[in-house]
């Protein structure tokens, strides 16, 4: 558990760096970008390989009723995330769709992982995107005003989630658990 909390402060530490003392992350310029992409790299490995080495208690268990609603609230996710590129119709209503992502991400894996590791990844991610919109809000303050969005953005979008949605699964039932239960 250990490799997974230190991969969830590096991760929380890299991302929040431009919020928290925006002149120090400027002061870098392009190599600040360099870093804190290694430190997700790093931070990535960490909590994988943490993950996959921890033990814990087990709260629940995967049901086949959770495993299809976690598929359905993972093509929301991927959804979210896609349209946060193309800046779909969601984006009215979302206002960081990239993070809502990691939320939605964060509660559908929880809903079929109920061992104490999960809850520390999953839980950790979704607090962590919490925390960026509350703090991204705070500096940003109010929202700009909407834009008209044409048809083939959000069809890009759709279609974007889906080759997704099917190239992380077949790679999940390689690595991982299937996530057809």
């Amino acid at each position: 558990m250990t490799l997974i909390i230190l991969g969830l402060l590096l991760w929380t530490l890299v991302h929040v760096w431009k919020r928290v003392a925006p002149d120090h992350r400027a002061s870098f310029g392009d190599k600040g970008k360099g870093i804190v992409a290694a430190g997700s790299v790093i931070a990535i490995i960490l909590m994988v390989i943490g993950y996959r080495g921890a033990d814990g208690a087990v709260l629940w268990n995967r049901t086949g009723g959770m495993a299809g609603l976690n598929n359905l609230l993972m093509l929301f996710a991927f959804y979210l995330f896609a349209a946060s590129g193309a800046k779909t119709r969601i984006t009215k209503f979302i206002r960081h769709p990239q993070l809502a992502a990691v939320i939605v991400w964060s509660g559908a894996h929880l809903l079929v992982n109920g061992d104490t590791p999960s809850i520390v990844l999953f839980g950790g991610m979704a607090l962590w995107a919490a925390m960026e919109i509350v703090l991204i809000n705070g500096i940003q303050g109010a929202r700009t005003p909407y834009h008209a969005v044409p048809v083939k953005k959000e069809v890009t979008a759709i279609v974007a989630t889906v080759v997704v949605f099917v190239v992380v699964a077949l790679i999940h039932m390689l690595v991982g658990p299937s996530p057809f239960g």
